[in-house]
């Protein structure tokens, strides 16, 4: 182990501790953990058997890092929570490890978890996330690629959430919200497009009217959305954006968030 580690920190002697590692005194890691090179562990964090933390993360104090799920029907299965590289787990963030249902909660890398945020069992998070203070997401939900979930966000079981999506803070989620999009207000609904992250993430401008063009017909002609995607799909050239879009809505168990009345 590196010298900058604590004395007092309690680390379990199976646990395997990466290159330049810094855990401060009084955390806590637990037998079957793995933490990459580079991380830091502060004070009073609580990494969990079943802990696999990339290189590079920010672990603060209060966090709790595969937890047990809280889910009746967990038997005591061997399972994992996974976080990526350069992923931020901020104050009293709470990630459970997964259930048979999956094996395993994953976190992706250069995420940021905002405080008293909650990650329940086998939720998959891809890169580039940002859940905000006080978030919570139920069991196996799915968020994609540079999604961000504005704070106190509700987020119902088995939901997805699309690709470079905006959720409004306090927003309660029950149906999936595609790729692209800003979902909020109360019933949650489609408030057009994600513009200013679309920008910053540089999508040229035809790229973006692209994407409101096909979101148009998919909220704004009348049409079912079974109708509207097979319109898209008839009409539009089959670039990468418009097929994540008719993909997501096609493989929508759920069905995805209605327009604004």
């Amino acid at each position: 182990m590196s010298s900058n580690i604590s004395p007092l920190a309690s680390i379990h002697p199976d646990a395997k501790i990466g290159e330049n590692v810094t855990i401060e005194p009084f955390a806590f890691i637990d037998r079957n953990v793995e933490i990459g090179d580079g991380t830091y562990i502060m004070s009073n964090a609580n990494i969990r058997a079943g802990a696999r933390i990339g290189k590079n993360c920010h672990i603060f104090p209060g966090a709790v890092i595969a937890g047990v799920p809280q889910d009746l029907k967990f038997k005591g299965e061997d399972t994992l929570a996974v976080v990526g590289d350069n992923t931020t787990v901020r104050e009293c963030v709470t990630i459970s490890r997964g259930t048979a249902s999956k094996g395993e909660t994953v976190v992706g890398s250069n995420c940021l978890l905002m405080a008293y945020s909650h990650i329940a069992h086998d939720c998959i998070l891809k890169d580039y996330i940002i859940v905000g203070n006080a978030t919570q997401l139920a069991g196996e939900v799915e968020v994609d690629d540079f999604a961000i979930l504005s704070g106190g966000t509700l987020v119902h079981q088995f939901t997805r959430i699309g690709a470079h999506v905006m959720i409004q803070g306090g927003t309660r989620l029950g149906k999936d919200i595609p790729p692209y999009t800003i979902a909020g207000r109360e019933p949650v609904s489609y408030s057009g497009i994600n513009l200013v992250g679309l920008r910053r993430r540089g999508f040229s401008n035809e790229k973006i009217n692209e994407i409101q063009e096909i979101y148009r017909i998919i909220y704004q002609s009348g049409l079912n959305f079974t109708d509207a995607v097979t319109k898209i799909e008839k009409d539009f050239v089959s670039t990468p954006e418009m097929q994540l879009i008719v993909n997501f809505i096609k493989n929508s168990p759920r069905g995805i968030v209605r327009g604004y009345l």
